[in-house]
């Protein structure tokens, strides 16, 4: 089995954020994966919380150097869903906030999906169902894991969740040494 994961690891640049692959597991019990794809790209698949089992591919996103080792991330879902994620990994910690549109807090099953194959769906939820009062969820969060999958990787984000896949990644029985899927 390889050892992916690189707690270890020192970011001081965008580059070495960048390619990067995150599980995280917020202070009110939600977990969450995502990867930094490119300098505009994320995926993410959510694991535990009020939309767990969603996941999302190619995500445009605003993410930002702020300072040496410390990353800004923010973007607005087709759900009008709005994320604001700032991370700091040499320390193992991250603080998310989530505005979650009423509509995703009365009807989150919606969203439990392969976001990309029902966009349009997202879209009429969002015009159909009320949109405030704005649900906001403000948590720090403990990075449990950090993988080097680097850029544009398309097995890292490439499948729902399920039950354990986290405990997988972190134990190394989901990537190879070369940061491929082993079951497919």
């Amino acid at each position: 089995m390889a050892n992916l994961n690189h707690m270890d690891k020192k970011f001081k640049t965008l580059d070495d954020f960048l390619g990067t692959h995150f599980i995280y597991t917020y202070d009110n019990g939600w977990e969450y994966e995502w990867y930094a794809k490119n300098d505009h790209t994320v995926d993410y698949r959510i694991h535990g919380g009020m939309v767990a089992g969603r996941w999302v591919k190619d995500q445009e996103a605003h993410i930002n150097l702020l300072t040496e080792g410390i990353y800004k991330i923010a973007w607005t879902e087709p759900t009008g869903t709005d994320v604001a994620l700032d991370f700091v990994p040499n320390e193992h910690k991250l603080n998310g906030t989530i505005f979650f549109p009423k509509w995703v807090q009365d009807h989150p099953e919606i969203t439990v999906t392969f976001q990309n194959e029902h966009i349009d769906l997202m879209h009429e939820s969002r015009e159909k169902y009320d949109t405030y009062p704005k649900m906001v969820v403000p948590e720090f969060a403990t990075i449990t894991y950090m993988g080097d999958a680097g850029q544009n990787n398309e097995e890292v984000i490439a499948e729902a969740p399920y039950e354990g896949m986290t405990d997988d990644i972190r134990d190394g029985k989901y990537f190879d040494e070369n940061y491929k899927r082993i079951n497919k």
